[in-house]
């Protein structure tokens, strides 16, 4: 049955008046007490309805404080076991939570509970709910400054094994016939013994972690011809195919191995794996977490988009809050995520009228976008190095984007604009002559120089004069502050490390602690601001 508290009706008796008056003191200055009254009655607790009868069962327990153990219990980052005696025994949780009696039926919890919660919270996507609506309380609370903000990503792992692509071989292999084993018996006996049991058999399996380097290549094409063969054995039995071990082990072969027609004997394949360099980056990495992707700059595992405000203030603090926080797979592009991060603050209202990141989400056509559809100002360094010779940049060009000088301060013949791009002819003479002609971009045809260039040049050309200015370094110097952030974001609430595997469960675990930390800046600049006005 359906179970949950009126948080907002008081208590005729004080149930934490036993603390003291110095005890309650501490509580309401830290965490305990930004949690209890705005992140509190801020959890979306009727989109649970669902799974429970509003008159027949037992009760449940009380649904406000699961959903608030759920977000404590990443915020500082515990194990099952330790939240549930947190939730049991801690008086912090306990006033945080709202849970003021001793008794059985309000403070014990079991695991199968937590796990239950966790289930709902991960199928529904209910967490991105309660990130937002929480995040959204916190800054009206604290008046935060949503004008500034800047975007960055960091790479996180899940609960899963690096393994190399051999180790990554037998273990889907061994996924399969394990799987195998138990489901379908009979086709399992009909297999080759001596050709398999080298996969199920624990002292055998590490032979394949014995493997000389001279040998890897050998030793891939071999386990490349056993999941081929697999693969043939069992492509017409639909049962078998339905088994999400066997889809791995196809979606292995696919992404890691060759298959060619063999020129002297006819009807026979080849097989063989791929070089490294051929097998993508969003291939499957572990058969335990088949959503882990490839960075060859940051490694196996995925990746978190997080942006944040700043005040750039110094003499003005303000509360900085995570206000967007998106999970992904390690092999995503940092350039994709710039845009549906803005569409999303700005659906909450949080949109910045100032974004800074690096260059990877820089590009001209994301610069241009978030300026159209947002009205926000990007300020991120151009992708690239600068030309050795002469750019754009270093030409001058008048009010309707046309040259008027060349860098060595020659006027063009003509420019003209017969499509989409300038052309701008300078005479012979100019640049034959000109000693820096081997650096200038110009390009000789017929009788004149000419040189071409486009609205995109003319945009990017004019953001690398604005990078050398002392205005450009004066604000983007605040972009290195979201480096603190994410080592933050790891030390109080162990992000970079996770206890679930899969990209629902590592989003969830990861956008709970997005909100941990953003209720323990909260709490630590009340404290700061209670000590300033004692002061």
């Amino acid at each position: 049955m359906f179970h949950v508290k009126d948080n907002k009706q008081g208590y005729f008796f004080d149930p934490f008046e036993h603390f003291g008056p110095k005890r309650l003191s501490v509580l309401k200055n830290s965490w305990p007490e930004i949690f209890r009254s705005e992140i509190l009655p801020a959890l979306p607790v009727e989109s649970l309805r669902k799974y429970y009868h509003d008159k027949n069962g037992r009760p449940s327990k009380e649904i406000r404080s699961m959903l608030g153990l759920m977000i404590l219990q990443q915020m500082l980052d515990l194990t099952d076991e330790k939240a549930v005696g947190a939730f049991m025994f801690d008086a912090r949780w306990s006033y945080a939570l709202d849970v003021p009696g001793d008794s059985d039926g309000e403070a014990y919890l079991c695991l199968k509970s937590l796990w239950t919660m966790r289930k709902h919270l991960t199928d529904d996507g209910l967490y991105v709910e309660m990130f937002e609506q929480a995040t959204k309380n916190l800054s009206e609370v604290f008046k935060v400054d949503f004008d500034k903000q800047r975007l960055d990503s960091v790479q996180i792992q899940s609960n899963m094994r690096h393994l190399g692509r051999i180790a990554l071989f037998s273990r889907t292999i061994k996924k399969f016939l394990l799987n195998l084993k138990r489901q379908h018996r009979t086709h399992f006996d009909q297999l080759e013994s001596a050709r398999f049991k080298s996969y199920i058999n624990k002292k055998e399996e590490a032979l394949f972690a014995a493997v000389k380097p001279s040998e890897t290549v050998k030793t891939l094409s071999l386990l490349a011809e056993d999941t081929h063969f697999l693969l043939r054995q069992f492509s017409s039995n639909e049962k078998v195919k339905s088994m999400s071990s066997f889809q791995l082990l196809s979606r292995l072969f696919k992404e890691q191995c060759t298959s060619v027609d063999d020129l002297e004997n006819k009807g026979t394949k080849i097989i063989s794996a791929k070089p490294n360099h051929e097998v993508p980056s969003d291939s499957l990495q572990n058969p335990s977490d088949e959503d882990a992707g490839y960075s060859g700059h940051k490694g196996q595992g995925y990746q978190v988009q997080v942006m944040e405000t700043y005040s750039g203030d110094t003499d003005k603090k303000q509360l900085s809050l995570i206000t967007h926080i998106e999970v992904e797979s390690a092999d995503k592009h940092d350039a994709n995520a710039l845009l549906p991060a803005l569409k999303n603050t700005e659906k909450r209202d949080m949109s910045p009228k100032e974004l800074l990141a690096d260059s990877l989400y820089g590009s001209d056509d994301n610069v241009t976008k978030a300026k159209q559809d947002y009205q926000t100002d990007v300020l991120a360094p151009v992708m690239g190095t600068k030309n050795k010779g002469f750019g754009l940049e270093q030409f001058t060009l008048d009010s309707n984007n046309q040259i008027t000088l060349c860098p060595q301060s020659n006027k063009p013949v003509s420019v003209k604009k017969p499509n989409e791009r300038f052309i701008a002819k300078f005479s012979r003479s100019d640049c034959g002559a000109c000693p820096q002609l081997i650096n200038c971009p110009v390009s000789k045809y017929k009788k004149a120089y000419t040189y071409y260039y486009n609205k995109k040049m003319i945009r990017i050309s004019k953001r690398r004069q604005n990078e050398d200015t002392a205005s450009f370094r004066k604000v983007y110097r605040y972009r290195a502050g979201i480096e603190a952030t994410m080592s933050q974001f790891d030390r109080l609430t162990g992000v970079k490390h996770l206890r679930v595997r899969g990209l629902k469960a590592v989003s969830c675990a990861a956008t709970l602690k997005a909100l941990g930390l953003n209720i323990l800046r909260s709490a630590r600049f009340k404290f700061d601001q209670n000590v300033a006005f004692a002061v």
